[in-house]
């Protein structure tokens, strides 16, 4: 059984919301997906890879369903289910960089996607970007996804430069690797075996930018209903100083 709630804010700042996100428990599927570009592009780029996603999984639903084809293969390192997720995401990448082409105002715009999908107790988490995955069990506060930015991928891998150094770099947030950019993606895809109890949270870098893990851990031990506890994620993120779009959906896994 799960159940789950999402919930988005424009924040203080911003004239648009370029986030978007699905929460579907029928489906067993959860996306938050932080859209970029100029005159609304960015919140095309996150509405059409949401949209994609969304009719991949429901199209391949079925194993034996020879109405779709895997047009970027299947890893055999992957169960079924995590192969559904790896080439909704691949399409919706293509889905966004083809539209850019076509339309001079969405030229440049992009997307950032963190998706979750449950096929029993097995979550495959499929990401591209900074929006991230994090799972919360036992008290503790699990990141299941890396960000796809140059501090974490070309500052983390030089050695030789001091943590505080990185940690002001001007480029450290620019986003490596996003949906729309070209006409391929990167797609990280995860497996996870959940035994009930779960919590799975899905957000923007809105949110994990104003909020730390121990603040996060802290407001996810709570009791409360989903639908109270996402609000007051969202709510602390704006307090602490949270200036950007800011997107949160989580779900709660209490067994098959």
């Amino acid at each position: 059984m799960l159940t789950a709630y999402g919930r988005t804010d424009i924040g203080p700042v911003r004239k648009a919301n370029e986030d978007n996100f699905v929460s579907d428990e029928s489906l067993r599927l959860f996306i938050v997906a932080d859209g970029m570009g100029g005159h609304s592009a960015g919140e095309v780029a996150s509405s059409l890879a949401v949209e994609t996603i969304v009719g991949f999984i429901r199209r391949s639903e079925s194993e034996h369903d020879g109405e779709f084809s895997w047009p970027y293969g299947i890893d055999p390192a992957l169960t079924f289910a995590s192969n559904r997720l790896r080439t909704a995401v691949h399409l919706a990448n293509r889905r966004v960089f083809r539209a850019a082409e076509k339309h001079d105002e969405y030229t440049g715009m992009g997307t950032t996607v963190v998706s979750a999908f449950l096929a029993g107790s097995r979550l495959s988490v499929a990401h591209a970007g900074d929006s991230r995955a994090y799972l919360f069990s036992n008290g503790s506060l699990r990141r299941l996804t890396s960000d796809d930015t140059w501090e974490a991928t070309v500052l983390a891998g030089q050695s030789d430069a001091p943590s505080k150094s990185a940690s002001r770099h001007p480029l450290r947030h620019v986003l490596t690797n996003v949906l729309g950019a070209r006409d391929t993606a990167d797609v990280h895809v995860s497996e996870h075996e959940l035994e009930g109890g779960e919590k799975i949270l899905l957000c923007s870098d809105g949110l994990h930018g104003a909020l730390d893990d121990q603040g996060l851990t802290e407001l996810l031990a709570s009791s409360d209903p989903l639908d109270v506890v996402v609000p007051r994620l969202i709510e602390t993120a704006l307090s602490r100083g949270g200036r950007d779009n800011v997107t949160a959906v989580l779900v709660q896994y209490d067994g098959k």
